[in-house]
Order: structure tokens, then C-alpha cells, then sequence
């Protein structure tokens, strides 16, 4: 070991509490609720991360000599692709009908959670290039301590994408729309960015979703009541029955998250004479509105676009945040003026003729998803500096 150099050491837990939130959210930060020991542990305290959900924690943490927590990156141990939003299905398949085992896997991710944000949580303070090198490193071992096929990080900082690349692992680039506030006033003065056949258009759907004197309100901190839960879930349920998904949150997840969050919830809830008819759940972070999940009791026109969307554009606005990230997927949201970002995740893969399949891939991968950025990025509908007046 070089002179001058703290020994470290690396373990793994399987519940979060082994961690604890000081020592967790000292490494974490404050920008970005999802890696929070509150949310993290909300999950696995209301069973909706567990190994019956395919999702067994198994969370790495760096100590220095004293033991104090230095770096630590949530870890799981998965049995299926499920609640990722990188898809690997097809090199799961590829790799099991050639006689291999791809299951289980490590994901260094936040569960059900397509937002981008740190994984290698380093201590301010410390040698954080060392942190982070150490906690990929001991995923790696880990791996093949357990003989495990992969390790996938997913959704991470640009700056942790860069250096999995730089020691080795392979890089996937994806794709997401983002909003972006470019200091509007209110909502009207992002309206007047945009051309005017947009300005219009959203004109249109904002009218018509709230028809029948449907209103919708923001609920953040106190003013979340167990009712609006129970409510949600119910909008919930309805939205992955509907798209054949499979509900992973519980209903315990909503009373923990608006009893340890309820100051970075904000939840949208559109209502009518008879109680609320749908909703959209954000958090919100240091600069961002983050929109995680929506659901309605039947089939409102635009509601879906109003609740999701536009409401986030205004609440963004009012409050002075610089960036709107609503969800996973979605080129139709570049027409209400969100914009093509690049997403990221990095992938260890320890046997060699997989590893050079799936990068071979990758390399064709990152050309379409390039390609498809530049051509949606042509057609945006901001104005082009002439006058396009209503």
C-alpha cells in the first residue's frame, strides 16, 4: 500500500439500517432524495424490496481504519429484469439458451427509480476517486465471490459513467426528456417560447383535461393525509393493471415515504365534486422535480398530460427549479417542450464471449440512440427568433 494511505476495508449488508442514516446520508448528500436513507429504507421497511420481490439488498460500504463509513452504493441482488428501465432481457435470454446463467445479477441501482443520481456515494472530505474506484471494485468481488453472471449500474452521474468506462466496464447510453426552465416567469412565458401551433396545442389539452370542473391541487408536507394515500394506491393499482405491469410498491411504502419525505413529495391530485380521480407522486430535489408514477380511476382525456406534464412545468417554474425529469421513455413529451437527454449505466459481465456480444452491441446501440437524440432535437418546438404570434 502506498505510504500516507488509509487501509480500507469493504462489507456488505443486507438491510440498510446495518448502515445507518447518519453514516448513509453523510455519504449520500441532500440533492437527490432517491439515494436518501429514508426512501431507500422506506423501500425495504414496507416489503416492497425483498428477496420474495426480487430484490435482495446487499449494500457495499467503505470504512476506514477507525470504522467510519467512507463510501457505501446500494446493491441488490435481482432474479429477474424487472423495475430497472435498462433492458438486459434479450442478453438474459441470449446468454441462458446458450447454456449459461445470467440469473441472478448485482444492480447498483435505486429500485423502480429511472433517475439519474450518484451510486458511488463517497464522504465529502475524503479521497472520493479512491471511494468510488473501492466500491466498484468490491461489486466486482462480490460478483465473483458469488459466481454471479453481471454487475449493471445503473442510471449514474455522467462522472461515474466516465470512470466505470475508464477501468473497464462496459458503457450503455439511453435516453430520457427532460424539461428545462430557461428562467420563465410563469407558465405563459413558457408558452410564448414555443411555437404557435405547440402554444395551442397545450392550450387545447389543458382545457380539455380539466373539463367537468376538475381542478388540481399540489399536496407537499402536512398537508398529505393518509386518505390521499389510500387514494393513490388505489390510482396506482389501476395503472399496472392496465399496462401489465406488476405493483411493487406497497401500500406501507406511501405511509413511510410521506412520514420520513413528506417535505420532498409533492403530489399532484386532480379532483372532482366526488374526491380525487387521479394523480401524479414527484419529489422533488435540490434543482429538480422528479415524476415517478401517475394513475387515475378511469380514462380522462389529457389528464395524464395535465398532472404528469404541465403541472410539473408550473410548479418547476413558481418555485424556482431548474429542471422537470418525468419518467422513463416518452418522444411525445418533446412536443410539450421537453428535450432529449442522455442517460447512463455501466455493466461488468465475467464471462468473456458474453462480455464481447453484449459490447458489440453496445457500440451499435450508441449510434442509433445518438442519432435518434440529434433528429428529435431537430424537431423541438421552440421558436426560431421570429415573430410566431398566436
Amino acid at each position: 500500500m502506498p505510504d500516507g494511505l488509509e487501509p480500507l476495508t469493504a462489507r456488505t449488508v443486507n438491510r440498510i439500517a446495518a448502515i445507518g442514516r447518519d453514516s448513509w446520508d453523510a455519504c449520500a448528500g441532500n440533492d437527490n432524495p432517491f439515494v436518501s436513507f429514508d426512501f431507500l429504507s422506506a423501500l425495504e421497511d414496507s416489503g416492497s424490496v425483498a428477496a420474495e420481490t426480487g430484490w435482495l439488498p446487499h449494500h457495499v460500504a467503505i470504512e476506514g481504519g477507525d470504522g467510519q463509513v467512507l463510501g457505501c452504493a446500494p446493491l441488490y441482488l435481482k432474479t429477474h429484469s424487472q423495475g430497472e428501465y435498462v433492458f438486459d432481457h434479450g442478453w438474459a435470454d441470449a446468454y441462458e439458451r446458450a447454456g449459461g446463467r445470467y440469473y441472478p445479477k448485482l444492480q447498483c441501482a435505486v429500485p423502480f427509480t429511472p433517475v439519474t443520481g450518484p451510486r458511488l456515494l463517497a464522504r465529502p472530505g475524503t479521497d472520493t476517486s479512491r471511494i468510488r474506484d473501492g466500491l466498484v471494485s468490491a461489486m466486482i468481488q462480490v460478483a465473483q465471490q458469488l459466481e454471479i453472471s453481471s454487475l449493471h449500474i445503473t442510471f449514474p452521474t455522467r462522472d461515474e459513467f466516465a470512470r466505470c468506462g475508464e477501468i473497464g466496464m462496459l458503457q450503455r447510453i439511453g435516453e430520457q426528456f427532460h424539461w428545462v426552465n430557461d428562467g420563465y416567469e410563469d407558465f405563459e412565458e413558457f408558452l410564448a417560447s414555443l411555437n404557435s401551433r405547440r402554444r395551442k396545442d397545450i392550450r387545447k389539452e389543458r382545457r380539455r383535461a380539466l373539463e367537468s370542473d376538475l381542478t388540481v391541487r399540489s399536496l407537499s408536507g402536512a398537508a398529505l393525509q393518509p386518505a390521499h394515500w389510500d387514494a393513490f394506491f388505489r390510482f396506482y393499482h389501476n395503472t399496472s393493471d392496465r399496462k401489465w405491469g406488476y405493483p411493487y410498491l406497497t401500500r406501507s411504502f406511501f405511509d413511510l415515504i410521506g412520514e420520513k419525505l413528506a417535505d420532498r413529495v409533492v403530489l399532484f391530485m386532480a379532483e372532482d365534486d366526488g374526491g380525487p380521480v387521479a394523480g401524479a407522486l414527484n419529489f422533488r430535489g435540490y434543482d429538480t422535480l422528479y415524476g415517478r408514477n401517475w394513475g387515475c380511476n378511469h380514462q380522462h382525456r389529457f389528464l395524464h398530460f395535465e398532472t404528469c406534464y404541465y403541472q410539473a412545468i408550473d410548479y418547476a417554474i413558481r418555485h424556482g427549479l431548474r429542471h422537470v425529469e418525468a419518467g422513463a421513455q416518452g418522444p411525445h413529451k418533446v412536443h410539450r417542450g421537453y428535450r432529449p437527454v442522455a442517460t447512463f449505466s455501466a455493466h461488468w459481465i465475467g464471462d468473456p464471449a458474453l462480455r464481447r456480444a453484449v459490447g458489440n452491441f453496445l457500440e451499435q446501440e450508441r449510434e442509433a440512440v445518438a442519432f435518434e437524440m440529434a433528429a428529435l432535437s431537430e424537431h423541438m418546438p421552440f421558436r426560431n427568433g421570429g415573430d410566431d404570434r398566436d
